[in-house]
């Protein structure tokens, strides 16, 4: 079965559930941290959705396997912007745990459509170098 949109995806569905539970932390956050980590955790948060759709959007499969990637390095920065809230005591981990536990679902999600996806590349595709 094919799917006809990005939205269709769980990893994206579950990453747009993300960004809503990281959007509920940064807006908790002091209004000196609006321009530092509530800025960062956003943009980092939005990323996740918006480069699997992208990829999803590419005509070449490894330009999907590029914007997937990014994906997951968006994931981990995230994460650590949500080790951040922690070590800086404006939450405790109990208050992050639901977005550090999406941070994981979403990353396993990821690394399933990157193997899979991966395991449809033709084998000289895979060895020549990113352009």
């Amino acid at each position: 079965m094919s799917l006809k949109s990005y939205r269709e995806l769980v990893v994206w569905q579950r990453a747009m559930d993300l960004v809503e539970e990281s959007y509920r932390l940064s807006k908790r956050l002091p209004k000196t941290e609006i321009y530092g980590l509530c800025s960062q955790i956003q943009r980092a948060a939005v990323s996740i959705p918006a480069n699997i759709a992208e990829g999803h959007g590419r005509e070449h499969l490894g330009d999907y396997l590029h914007h997937l990637s990014i994906a997951n390095g968006s994931i981990m920065e995230l994460e650590t912007h949500l080790y951040l809230l922690q070590r800086l005591s404006f939450f405790s981990s109990d208050e992050t745990r639901h977005a550090m536990e999406l941070t994981g679902e979403v990353g396993r999600l990821l690394a399933g459509l990157i193997r899979s996806l991966s395991s449809k590349r033709i084998p000289h595709e895979a060895s020549e170098p990113a352009t």
